[in-house]
């Protein structure tokens, strides 16, 4: 077939969470340097920053937590099941 291309390797999936924690990091610093820069006091943008930083932290505890899980229940679907499976009417 002409301009068949060769078939690579695929490529490893990026780490979603840690890439989301990334840019909510980043966020935590463009924010409140934007509302500095827009005439919001010191206090204000200082509020904000520490706002942003712990709702941060609390979704990469989830993030994290709901990775765990997903990673345990993908293990547990290849394992033997012991009881019947009977189908919903």
């Amino acid at each position: 077939m002409p301009g068949a291309r060769p078939r690579r390797d695929p490529r490893p999936a990026p780490d979603s969470v840690s890439d989301v924690i990334r840019w909510a990091a980043f966020s935590c610093v463009l924010v409140p340097v934007v509302l500095l820069w827009y005439g919001t006091s010191l206090a204000g943008a200082t509020g904000t920053a520490l706002g942003l930083a712990a709702v941060t932290a609390a979704c990469r505890v989830l993030l994290r937590r709901s990775e765990r899980c997903a990673e345990r229940c993908a293990a547990q679907r290849g394992g033997r099941h012991t009881r019947e499976q009977t189908p919903v009417d």
